[in-house]
């Protein structure tokens, strides 16, 4: 176990303040005791390196309020390859000061470290870490990543922000997706500010399912694409990260009240009617409406065209960046229903 720390104090005047809350109490992750007001970077072991006394560490920064309040866990890079929540997360830790944080802050900006030494989705097994959780400690390196990172860092959260991007050559419009008929999940979720909030169910094996299955309000938080630092996807993040603790009282702030938003109840993927060279023909963020067309597919020399149509009026939340398609390939990812 890896520990650096600096002290933040909180004076003996401040903590009397009429109506602040109860001085914290001290918080252990991974054996690692962390004192109201002080903030620390903790490296948790996952494996051993093949043929190497190296270990793959876990790394978090706990910041630990002088004061008590609820326990916001952070998650980046669960998928190796996506790197704008890695940036946000460096950006909120730079805002929040132990001194005047009422609750604790648990951020790991990279989660898979194997994916992202080597610029992949995946862990060396070719598993999809998000999965596998709740994991087991006896299970797959997934597995016992993932049952590592849901002991130390989950189990001791009151809520969760996990934070994504596009996957495969694709980009996606900063969006919110989480479980909206919780209303503790909703609130958070209109408090981040994204321009979309998706309902969503959860997938078996994601972090959001788990986290979910023991009552931890959880948003999963996508926008840009992967291997690329997107300045709106990660500005925006930021800003809904520290909106949301704002919301929850864990630092002051004034802007918390909802922003105006799209909530999707429905999505779809328009898939490529033909294989060929795609021509997009709309961009994330712009409204569509019914047999609008999309994209046109064609051959080198233009020729043999296949339109890309809508299947209905939406809002293109997401789209393929690789201009090679083959037939039944994802082109545009739709948000094609939505609250009144």
């Amino acid at each position: 176990m890896h520990r650096r720390g600096k002290r933040a104090t909180t004076s003996k005047a401040e903590a009397a303040a009429a109506g602040s809350p109860p001085a914290a109490t001290t918080i252990q992750v991974a054996g690692t005791r962390v004192e109201p007001g002080e903030r620390a970077q903790i490296e948790i072991p996952v494996a051993r390196l093949p043929a190497m006394q190296t270990f793959t560490m876990l790394p978090v920064e706990v910041v630990h309020g002088a004061r008590t309040g609820p326990r916001l866990w952070l998650s980046a890079a669960i998928h190796g390859d996506e790197l704008n929540g890695v940036e946000v997360i460096r950006r909120v830790l730079e805002r929040v000061e132990p001194s005047r944080l009422r609750g604790t802050l648990l951020a790991a900006p990279i989660v898979n470290a194997f994916g992202l030494i080597s610029q992949s989705r995946y862990l060396p097994d070719r598993r999809d870490l998000n999965r596998c959780f709740p994991g087991s400690p006896r299970g797959s390196l997934a597995s016992r990543l993932a049952y590592i990172f849901m002991q130390e860092i989950v189990r001791r959260s009151t809520h969760g922000i996990d934070l994504h991007t596009g996957s495969d050559h694709r980009t996606n419009l900063p969006q919110v997706r989480a479980d909206l008929r919780d209303e503790e999940t909703r609130r958070a979720a209109e408090a981040f500010g994204a321009p979309v909030v998706i309902q969503a169910a959860t997938r078996d094996g994601s972090l959001r399912d788990a986290a979910s299955r023991l009552g931890i309000p959880t948003l999963l938080y996508e926008g840009g694409e992967p291997l690329r630092f997107d300045r709106e996807a990660i500005e925006t993040g930021v800003t809904g990260v520290m909106r949301v603790m704002g919301s929850l009282g864990m630092v002051a702030s004034r802007d918390v009240k909802a922003r105006p938003h799209v909530t999707a109840t429905r999505t779809t993927w328009v898939r490529a009617r033909g294989s060929g060279i795609c021509r997009l023909e709309v961009a994330l963020g712009d409204r569509v409406t019914k047999k609008q067309r999309l994209a046109v597919i064609s051959d080198p020399f233009g020729r043999m065209n296949v339109v890309v149509s809508a299947p209905s009026d939406g809002l293109v939340i997401g789209h393929s960046l690789n201009p090679l398609v083959r037939q039944g390939d994802g082109v545009l990812h739709l948000a094609v229903e939505f609250e009144e």
